[in-house]
């Protein structure tokens, strides 16, 4: 992945977009820690300042559209105090689903970061081509795969440990 010239360039004061990456790694490990589901996100200016970064927290706040990627939408508008965020980059540790594609074209994002892949529901590539939708009136770019096995591996521990929880033990 690194080198290659077909990726766009990381943002300034960042090496890699694994660097990246490991802001939103932090977000998961925290959601994780608290009882969600382990997905983090972080929204960078094209600067390279960070805007906005969060865990996911639906459980937390009784509130289904508080996944990670929408929390650090909400930060990051309320920091530039626009909901668009042309040029903005967000970094992710799954694959965004529908609702959350939807956020992201609606702030105009310009570029999307994610680890794993989500077979079951992601947007981008694994269920739908989500920027690449005809009907759409915003288009960003895609870089994927990044720490995917760092990212994959924080999601299947996580719920691995859930299932082998004793009943009396979940919340």
């Amino acid at each position: 992945m690194a080198g290659d010239p077909a990726l766009p360039a990381p943002p300034p004061g960042f090496a890699d977009f694994e660097a990246v990456m490991a802001l939103a790694l932090a977000k998961a490990r925290e959601a994780g820690a608290s009882g969600e589901a382990p997905v983090g996100a972080v929204v960078l200016s094209p600067a390279g300042v960070v805007l906005g970064a969060a865990g996911n927290a639906p459980i937390a706040s009784a509130d289904p559209t508080a996944h990670a990627e929408i929390l650090a939408l909400r930060q990051a508008a309320a920091a530039v105090g626009n909901y668009r965020l042309p040029g903005a980059i967000l970094a992710v540790t799954l694959e965004p689903c529908v609702m959350c594609l939807g956020a992201m074209i609606h702030a105009r994002v310009g570029l999307l970061v994610y680890g794993a892949s989500d077979p079951r529901t992601g947007a981008v590539a694994s269920q739908l081509p989500g920027p690449d939708l005809p009907f759409f009136n915003h288009r960003f770019d895609v870089v994927s795969g990044v720490l995917e096995a760092a990212c994959g591996g924080l999601l299947r521990d996580f719920f691995r440990e859930r299932r082998n929880r004793p009943p009396d033990a979940c919340a």
